[in-house]
């Protein structure tokens, strides 16, 4: 195995965007692709990390940029962006979509794409299952679970999992019951796993909590990370 890593700077309208590629060189033949979609902080450790696992698995990985230009590090300009994303969810697919180009672009890919969002980037993948995308699948871990749009009656094509921490104070299991029941209407596909002892952000190592109700979970990392593995390998066989 030879990852090979690239930024790769592209646009979605007037934001200028900086995502991060990851592929297995050595690997022939084409494979689905994987879009990773950063928490809170950006395209961070974190998401390049998560994106080197999915290459690692044998996909074509690519950390996808939500905030663009002059964001990440200014909690401000963060905070801002997200409201904004969190009321329109036109502009989650524009931004989304922007990166499934680069995505589909490269000659690896056959065609195929699942996006995974880690905390904030949960909550942008479950948008994009809302919004109809034809993306094969989603996958949201530790990510926010209510909308202001519930889906409508099968308006959701794409496979979703969802990964949640059972002790997440940020996203209540109040949440959780009325997204099963938005998915229950919706006819969805959809798997939701809660996994217990752990609370919001159950993946970041660096969680050590610093934040209240924010805290890694060794356990729940390895068994989510698996419980996507045999989920792709349902989906990709």
């Amino acid at each position: 195995m030879r990852l090979e890593t690239e930024q790769i700077v592209y646009r979605d309208g007037d934001a200028t965007l900086t995502g991060f590629l990851v592929i297995d060189a050595e690997r022939a033949g084409k494979r689905p692709g994987v879009l990773v979609v950063h928490g809170g902080a950006g395209v961070d450790d974190h998401a390049r990390g998560r994106a080197r696992r999915f290459a690692e698995a044998g996909f074509v990985a690519f950390a996808c940029d939500m905030y663009g230009e002059g964001v990440t590090g200014n909690r401000e300009r963060i905070m801002r962006h997200i409201g904004e994303l969190r009321t329109s969810r036109g502009a989650i697919v524009r931004r989304v979509q922007a990166a499934s180009e680069i995505l589909f672009s490269r000659p690896e890919i056959d065609g195929r794409m699942a996006a995974v969002g880690y905390c904030f980037g949960g909550m942008i993948v479950l948008e994009y299952a809302r919004s109809g995308s034809t993306v094969s699948a989603v996958v949201s871990v530790h990510g926010s679970l209510e909308t202001s749009s519930p889906a409508k009656p099968s308006s959701i094509r794409a496979r979703i999992l969802v990964c949640h921490g059972a002790l997440d104070p940020h996203v209540p299991m109040s949440q959780v019951t009325a997204f099963a029941e938005e998915m229950k209407n919706a006819g969805a596909d959809y798997q939701l796993i809660v996994y217990g002892n752990a609370m919001h952000g159950f993946t970041h190592e660096t969680a050590t909590g610093q934040q209240p109700g924010v805290l890694y979970h060794a356990q729940t990392d390895a068994r989510s990370s698996l419980g996507i593995e045999v989920f792709f390998d349902e989906l990709f066989r």
